[in-house]
């Protein structure tokens, strides 16, 4: 009865897709090697260089490329042969043609050239079929006059697809500063995650070196039993937060991987031993508020872009309510001995012509006017606000970066001064002046402060990425070559 109910619920079984069968996840980073402390330097190389999200923006960018190869496609010398020759019949004329026409590139109109060939006869109604003996040879060359004089679909074509370019790389500019942010904060969250780590491993130094200490003491009798115990439970609360910040850090350490790659692009695991000493490391990026930083923005900078296609669509909308009126001249000659047709086709021949037509009724147009009118309007307004969001953006991290400072120095004095209360009390215990309770309540209230140092630095640390993804500092976020 198990290998009917086996088959039975494979068949039952919902069929897994081909992509997924192919995608297999990476269960666990690579342990990273490296000698001496990690600089966020190095991790701002390695995001730039190998982030998933920016390699999809460069094929975002070659596939924009593409497609203005494929605009460009329209202004490419189109070649085209025919020949038609009477199987049956009384007459048995036969007739090749060749003929090379290449659009031009600053106007609707086009040149052309052409060889043709004929033998046999022709009837009366097919007389512009007889050539010479060697054929005829033609050129021309059609102009735009009013209509697809300045802008015509094809170069339209043609700028939209370069507009997309730059909307490509610009939006691959803005997922990289992006990027490089969150790797700055990855690494800044491991950077504090180790320091309060260390903070935590310290202050369980603290207690497990009293511990023998006070086991003499209270073997000899010079001190109770229950200091012991109260040391033990306070062995057993700093041991938690150890163990709480080692989670933390490893946690910050498998958060920094996602960044933090190797050549091939593989996520690396960064130990323990590549921490920081100091928190020099919490300094963060060199980032400073320029005067032409709204420029720089690459929101602003596709705005720009979209605005310029807009206008190249309002410009060839307004050009379908032209008249169009084109101008054509041709030239053609005869070579070789007269064929069948006689004489006539030996000189030179010329003419010139012309065509002219008036749109009567062209609601399309008037509407594809008001279309783009407004989509020029929408933009603008866009614009506005978007430059003025950006001054309040940078104005408030601005703010926001001088009050973490000022936090961070009142706090680098209230840990100072935590630890030389923390330094006294524990030399007034050891010589009997003070109790136990207060040499831990010191202890703890010094080691909170160096915890709130750090998140302070942290802090500060995070504000400045952050200033410098508002202002698109590409030489502080790693991104200039």
């Amino acid at each position: 009865m198990i290998r009917p109910l086996l088959i039975l619920s494979m068949l039952a079984a919902p069929a897994v897709p081909a992509t997924a069968q192919r995608i297999q996840p990476n269960p666990v980073p690579v342990q990273a090697t490296g000698t001496g402390p990690l600089t966020l330097d190095e991790v701002l190389r390695a995001s730039a260089r190998a982030a998933p999200q920016i390699v999809e923006a460069l094929a975002k960018v070659r596939a924009a490329e593409g497609r203005a190869l494929t605009a460009n496609g329209a202004f490419d010398t189109v070649f085209e042969a025919e020949g038609r020759s009477r199987t049956l019949g009384y007459y048995d004329g036969t007739v090749a043609s060749a003929t090379a026409t290449r659009p031009l590139g600053d106007n609707g109109g086009y040149v052309y050239g052409g060889y043709r060939v004929s033998r046999g006869d022709f009837p009366v109604y097919e007389n512009q079929n007889y050539t010479n003996r060697l054929g005829e040879v033609k050129v021309g060359a059609l102009y735009s006059l009013l209509r697809d004089r300045l802008v015509d679909e094809r170069r339209t074509r043609r700028t939209l697809a370069s507009g997309d370019i730059d909307i490509a790389r610009f939006e691959r500019e803005a997922v990289a500063i992006g990027v490089q942010r969150r790797a700055i904060d990855a690494y800044q969250n491991w950077v504090a995650a180790g320091l309060r780590l260390r903070a935590y491993r310290d202050l369980l130094a603290l207690s497990e070196s009293r511990r023998g200490g006070l086991a003499r003491q209270v073997q000899l009798g010079a001190r109770p039993d229950i200091l012991l115990a109260e040391n033990d439970q306070n062995l057993v609360r700093r041991r938690a937060l150890v163990v709480r910040a080692e989670g933390d850090f490893q946690a910050a350490a498998n958060a920094l991987s996602l960044y933090f790659r190797d050549a091939a692009g593989e996520p690396l695991l960064v130990g323990p031993d590549r921490l920081p000493q100091g928190a020099e490391a919490l300094s963060g990026v060199a980032a400073a508020a320029r005067a032409d930083f709204a420029r720089q923005r690459p929101d602003i900078q596709m705005l720009l872009a979209r605005i310029d296609q807009g206008t190249a669509r309002l410009a060839l909308a307004q050009n379908d309510l032209r008249p169009r009126l084109d101008l054509r001249g041709e030239a053609g000659k005869d070579i070789g001995p007269v064929g069948l047709g006689g004489p006539s086709r030996t000189p030179l021949e010329a003419a010139v012509g012309f065509r002219f037509s008036l749109p009567l009724q062209n609601r399309a147009a008037k509407g594809r006017i008001a279309e783009a009118q407004a989509e020029m309007d929408a933009l603008a307004a866009r614009s506005r606000f978007l430059r003025d969001q950006i001054a309040v953006e940078v104005e408030g991290i601005l703010i926001g970066v001088g009050a973490a400072e000022k936090l961070a120095g009142i706090a680098d004095q209230e840990r100072q001064l935590a630890e030389r209360l923390a330094a006294a009390e524990r030399r007034r215990f050891e010589l009997g002046s003070s109790d136990f309770f207060l040499v831990n309540q010191r202890e703890e209230t010094a080691n909170d402060a160096r915890v709130r140092l750090i998140d302070a630095q942290a802090r500060i640390a995070a504000a400045r990425a952050e200033l410098a993804s508002a202002t698109a500092d590409r030489a502080a976020l790693g991104l200039d070559p």
